[in-house]
């Protein structure tokens, strides 16, 4: 089962069928001095199951993708959207994804690489830079939310996923060469705390001629698991904070299964493309700096492939065995931490929904349960959809409703999904007024023809904090709000209202906030803006 590559989405092949796909997503890049409660402070590592921030608290990461950077745009998917990029961002950090996993391919590294398909008009900031430079300021603006970015070297290509590290075009010595120059750049920034080695090592070739990704069979050219030694010790010669997330293969051999030879020692069991770690406990990943592994399996719902466990008679009961067998046991037996780097599904079978809240409930609740970052933000994910529905700005509320009790928001807010699937804008009805007054600063980024996009700066002057703060402010009639962000900003009649985004509720004396926003309609400044009912 292939996706078009334009597609993404998360892969999966099974042992019985070389079936193959996927695309994957992440992001971010400042010192990530917000980081506080929901990511931890400073670099994070491990210790027994658990990944631990610089002062010894358990964090657990519970993250989405936002792929499209290993694709022939080489940049994120969806900034072709009406809604802006930062948008997308304070989206996902009000609905509680803490952390980002960033999908790349080789070639969006490359000197001169071109991103495109950016819609100029919502996103003029992005204008002329590279790929990299675009992810320099996602990485900042979600380091300010308090997000943790993981990179994710999804493809060594944008033309497609491949079962080894290298192929005949991009080597093992690009591939670590490039892992190097990315920990170096991001060296002094905790935003970014890992590297994703290679998405999905998975089997090819029909066994015995094997010539796919083994683990423990000790093929220096197909063994993953010396692969992921030596590319993790070159970044952590580089970067030592790092964290190093490696995933699993499909079938331990590196090869599919001949089930008509009638020989049973071909026949072995085998998972979702990098989603099996059985023999992880056996063959290790070594690493040179003590407490920096991770592993990162991937695990799907019938939308990628209908594997035969699906028709268990005890489905769903009979998965969390499954899931102990690949991967759990890992951190039941308190070996590593575990990240699941991929799973989503489109829910529209009725076993999708069934199988995603067993394996919600699989990965424990509250920060002592396992990490994971969701697949994925983008409803382009031929294979799964997203969170994001097709506009880039509302939700699919089905999905998050799931997902929901076990996400911990960046910075250790609270969440308030709205049950429509948009954001919840009603701001506290005992929101106190500042104590003294405010001032209030516009300026007008952008216009064109039908629309334009500001900047709203409030002040808050007096001698208390405001917590949670609010901004109104009106409009001429005509004028309509596109997006926002920065807040959760929403229209009533000519009325516009930011509210407090739930990881910077407070706004203390002499602090300033900025809401940026899109609109359609005449070019107008905001006009009665008041912070909390004082006029500014």
């Amino acid at each position: 089962m292939h996706r078009p590559s334009a597609l993404g989405g998360a892969l999966a092949a099974l042992a019985t069928a070389a079936a193959g796909v996927l695309v994957a997503a992440a992001l971010s890049t400042t010192p990530a001095a917000a980081a506080t409660a929901g990511t931890g402070t400073g670099y994070l590592h491990t210790s027994g199951n658990k990944i631990v921030d610089s002062t010894g608290a358990t964090v657990r990461l519970t993250g989405i993708n936002w792929f499209g950077m290993e694709t022939d745009n080489k940049t994120f998917h969806g900034l072709w959207s009406s809604n802006p990029w930062r948008g997308q961002l304070d989206t996902m950090a009000r609905l509680g994804y803490n952390t980002l996993r960033i999908p790349y391919s080789n070639d969006a590294l490359k000197p001169g690489a071109t991103a495109t398909g950016i819609n100029d008009f919502v996103n003029p900031d992005l204008v002329g830079l590279s790929p990299l430079q675009i992810l320099d300021k996602v990485i900042d603006y979600a380091g300010s939310k308090g997000m943790r970015v993981i990179l994710d070297r999804h493809r060594p290509t944008s033309a497609g996923q491949s079962p080894l590290w290298y192929t005949s075009t991009v080597s093992e010595a690009t591939w670590i060469a490039d892992w190097k120059m990315l920990a170096q750049r991001y060296a002094n920034n905790p935003t970014v705390i890992g590297a994703d080695l290679h998405n999905e090592p998975h089997a090819e070739g029909t066994n015995p001629a094997a010539t796919g990704a083994c683990w423990g069979c000790g093929d220096t050219t197909r063994d993953w698991r010396l692969a992921a030694e030596r590319a993790g010790n070159a970044i952590l010669g580089v970067q030592p904070n790092w964290l190093i997330f490696v995933e699993g293969v499909s079938c331990p051999s590196g090869g599919l299964s001949n089930v008509w030879d009638n020989d049973p020692s071909n026949d072995e069991d085998c998972g979702w493309w990098g989603g099996n770690l059985s023999k992880a406990g056996q063959f290790p990943v070594r690493l040179n700096v003590a407490n920096r592994l991770v592993y990162s399996p991937h695990e799907y719902a019938t939308s990628v492939y209908h594997q035969a466990w699906f028709d268990d008679p005890t489905y769903p009961a009979n998965m969390p065995a499954i899931w102990d067998k690949y991967w759990g046991y890992l951190y039941k037996q308190n070996l590593a931490p575990i990240m699941m780097g991929e799973f989503g599904t489109t829910l529209q079978d009725p076993k999708d929904k069934v199988w995603l809240q067993n394996l919600m409930a699989y990965t424990g609740t509250g920060v002592n349960g396992m990490s994971f970052t969701y697949w994925s933000w983008n409803p382009n994910s031929g294979d799964t959809g997203g969170i994001a529905n097709d506009d880039w700005t509302t939700i699919n509320q089905a999905k998050q409703d799931i997902l929901q009790p076990y996400l911990i928001p960046p910075g250790g807010g609270t969440t308030s999904p709205s049950p429509t699937g948009t954001p919840n804008t009603s701001p506290s009805p005992t929101t106190p007024a500042p104590t003294g007054g405010c001032t209030a600063t516009y300026k007008q980024v952008n216009a064109w023809q039908g629309g334009f996009q500001g900047e709203l700066t409030v002040k808050n002057t007096g001698t208390a904090a405001v917590n949670p703060w609010s901004a109104t402010w009106t409009w001429p009639s005509g004028v309509t709000l596109a997006s926002g962000w920065n807040a959760t900003v929403t229209q009533s009649g000519t009325t516009v209202t930011a509210a407090a985004p739930s990881w910077a509720s407070s706004l203390a004396p002499g602090a300033s906030v900025t809401v940026g926003f899109t609109a359609n309609g005449t070019a107008a400044a905001p006009g009665a803006v008041k912070l909390n009912g004082t006029a500014c």
